[in-house]
């Protein structure tokens, strides 16, 4: 099977630089080398909300290794299926039973897996790898009819050869069966046994009836990231003309920002709250909301540790929870920004185990609803998540993380913050955001605006965008 694909930036009037063919074998099922149970295993009450109930995209970039013979297709089929002897949930198709209640039906059909190439070099994706991607949607294949919820593949894994002898590895996983920590659990499983381990060195633990609700239920905690939020004035993002960029934020542009607040809070506040504070506020002048209307910004935050005990390792369900930050659009954007930071620290201070067993009442209660999505910025730090740790037996990942920003049911309402190297070999972090083409330039003269205004000398004229191959 051919396909020709044409690279393009996303940006307005910005012309296509980087156009490759791409030609993929058809598709297969990759099922565990061993009989697994045949079971039924149900998910937990975390992993089972609306919000969940998408695909989600995650790429990987690995360079060659001079005079190396193997093939990276063959290597890492193999190792996928020995892996799916231990994560043989993976293998399984979900069901839908009373109460909307997800389960896995484990019936060893296995993942989807495309063997491909492509006529481009690594070095053609230029020095700055990250979201977007050129022709994403070539290098991650979405099979018709293989991104349902339910009876459909939980995974889909496309391995693609390069002309000069790297490789990508990009997944598509449903989200309801893990989040980041869980997911990169499971790359790194493969990755051990394709470097020649016979188990992975973090055995899976399911256990998934931990994170489910209490009998009775009872909500015992404010979850504002739930409320029921009437979209009267056409707030939800506006899905024509959407601009995807990306931008940088290293130690100079860390430091211009916790400049902008009292140094008492720069000392006690992290790079993710005060980052995710300047976002949420320069995001929220860019798109303009009515000044008396509520604003929010949902944390993703890993509750692992805030069990007693501490939830197992091996634990790759979902085990987060979105703590929300709420206030009016006039008071964000008129108020310093300090004001951000503290709504950002309080809400991440939130989530405790018994905020943790709340939400989980919370979604039986009220029927597994969808998080609040209207005038709502979400973000998701996966720099401790694991994937650019992946090893396959070529190194680590020239890139590893999130193929594209905004994903989920509303495109641009999500963004993650990604680890990353730029070209002078600072190490920082790389946001991609999604925004209404109108609202973007307004985001990016915001943004630097507060960058130069606390930039040290070095960086008086530097902007946070940074360009892909596109």
């Amino acid at each position: 099977m051919n396909t020709n694909s044409t690279g393009t930036d996303n940006m307005v009037g910005s012309p296509t630089s980087l156009t490759f063919r791409v030609t993929r074998q058809k598709p297969e099922l990759v099922r565990p080398t061993e009989s697994t149970p045949r079971e039924c295993k149900f998910l937990s009450d975390i992993d089972d909300q609306e919000g969940l109930r998408f695909q989600i995209p995650v790429i990987q970039f690995y360079r060659n290794k001079k005079d190396d013979q193997r093939d990276p297709v063959k290597v890492i089929r193999e190792a996928i299926a020995q892996a799916l002897v231990f994560y043989y949930p993976f293998a399984g198709r979900l069901r839908e039973g009373p109460g909307r209640k997800l389960m896995v039906d484990c019936t060893g059909e296995g993942v989807m897996f495309i063997e491909a190439d492509a006529e481009v070099t690594l070095d053609q994706f230029g020095d700055a790898l990250q979201p977007p991607f050129p022709c994403l949607e070539d290098l991650l294949y979405d099979v018709p009819l293989s991104g349902g919820l339910l009876h459909c593949p939980l995974l889909l894994i496309q391995v693609t050869r390069l002309r000069c002898g790297s490789f990508i590895f990009a997944l598509r996983l449903n989200h309801t069966m893990a989040d980041a920590a869980g997911l990169s659990q499971f790359m790194n499983a493969v990755g051990e046994i394709a470097r020649g381990a016979s188990v992975p060195s973090v055995p899976p633990v399911w256990h998934r009836e931990l994170l489910n609700a209490r009998q009775p239920p009872r909500v015992t905690c404010t979850h504002h990231e739930y409320d029921e939020v009437p979209d009267t004035k056409g707030t939800i993002i506006p899905l024509d003309n959407m601009v995807h960029r990306s931008f940088f934020f290293g130690p100079a542009e860390v430091s211009a920002l916790k400049k902008s607040i009292p140094p008492e809070m720069s000392r006690k506040c992290s790079t993710f709250e005060v980052l995710t504070a300047c976002l949420w506020r320069c995001r929220t002048i860019a798109l303009q909301p009515e000044p008396n209307e509520e604003v929010r910004v949902l944390c993703i935050v890993n509750a692992r540790s805030k069990f007693n005990p501490p939830l197992p390792e091996g634990y790759f369900g979902n085990a987060f929870a979105f703590p929300v930050a709420l206030t009016t659009a006039g008071e964000l954007c008129k108020n310093p920004l300090s004001y951000a930071v503290e709504l950002v620290m309080k809400a991440k201070s939130d989530v405790t185990e018994e905020y943790m067993k709340s939400v989980a009442d919370l979604m039986v209660i009220k029927g597994r609803p969808h998080f609040t999505v209207v005038r709502t910025y979400l973000v998701s730090d996966v720099t401790r998540a694991g994937f650019s740790e992946v090893d396959f037996g070529w190194g680590k990942p020239a890139y590893g993380g999130p193929a594209k920003g905004g994903v989920g049911a509303i495109p641009g309402v999500a963004s993650f913050y990604i680890p990353f190297k730029n070209k002078i070999g600072e190490k920082g972090i790389v946001v991609p955001i999604c925004l209404p083409g109108f609202a973007m330039k307004r985001f990016v003269s915001e943004l630097e605006t507060m960058l130069r205004k606390n930039a040290d000398g070095r960086r008086a004229h530097y902007s946070a965008f940074v360009k892909s191959a596109l």
